[in-house]
C-alpha cells in the first residue's frame, strides 16, 4: 500500500481488527520511508445485482445513490450518521444475500421504506411521498394514518385520512 504521506510504496500493518459489523478488516498501517502513520480499511468485493427500474431498464445497484436517497429523506433530521450507515449495510447485505443476478428497484425501494420507518418517521414520510408519487394531501394523510397503526396494508383511495387494513 503506498504511503498517502510521502508516495513511498512500501508499508507495514502494525495492527489489524473486525470493523463496521464483522465485514470489513481495520489496518493500521506504518510507512517505512518516513513512519507516518494512517488507516485502511479492507472489504470483500462482490458483485452486485443490476437494478431493474420501472421503466424496465437496468443499471448496476449503487450504494452511492443508496446513500443519496436516504439523506435527502433524512435531511435535517436528528438521525446519526452511523444510524445512516448501519441502515445502508442492512439494506446492501439483502441486496447481496438473495444472490440474483438482478433485482427489481421496487423491492430495494420497499427496504429503504423499512428502514426509514425505524429510523426517522418524518424522514419515512418524505421518501414515500417521492417513492409512491403522492397526488394530495389525502395521500400523505392516509400514509401517515398507516405509519401510527403500523400497518402496511395498502391505503384504500377515495376515504379521505382513512386507511383500511
Amino acid at each position: 500500500m503506498r504511503c498517502p504521506f510521502c508516495g513511498a510504496d512500501d508499508t507495514k500493518v502494525i495492527d489489524s481488527r473486525l470493523a463496521g459489523e464483522g465485514d470489513q478488516v481495520r489496518r493500521r498501517r506504518e510507512c517505512t520511508e518516513c513512519s507516518e502513520r494512517f488507516t485502511t480499511f479492507e472489504r470483500a468485493e462482490l458483485v452486485m445485482p443490476r437494478v431493474i427500474k420501472r421503466d424496465g431498464s437496468r443499471e448496476p445497484f449503487s450504494e452511492d445513490k443508496l446513500r443519496t436517497g436516504l439523506l435527502r429523506a433524512l435531511e435535517k433530521r436528528p438521525v446519526s450518521i452511523e444510524a445512516v450507515d448501519a441502515a445502508i449495510d442492512r439494506i446492501t447485505r439483502r441486496v447481496r444475500a438473495g444472490g440474483e443476478r438482478e433485482l427489481p428497484g421496487r423491492r430495494i425501494g420497499e427496504w429503504v421504506m423499512d428502514e426509514l420507518r425505524q429510523l426517522d418517521q418524518v424522514a419515512y414520510v418524505r421518501f414515500a411521498s417521492v417513492y409512491r408519487s403522492f397526488e394530495d394531501v389525502n395521500a400523505f394523510r392516509e400514509e401517515i394514518d398507516r405509519l401510527q397503526g403500523g400497518g402496511d396494508a395498502p391505503a384504500v383511495t377515495g376515504t379521505p385520512g382513512r386507511s383500511r387494513r
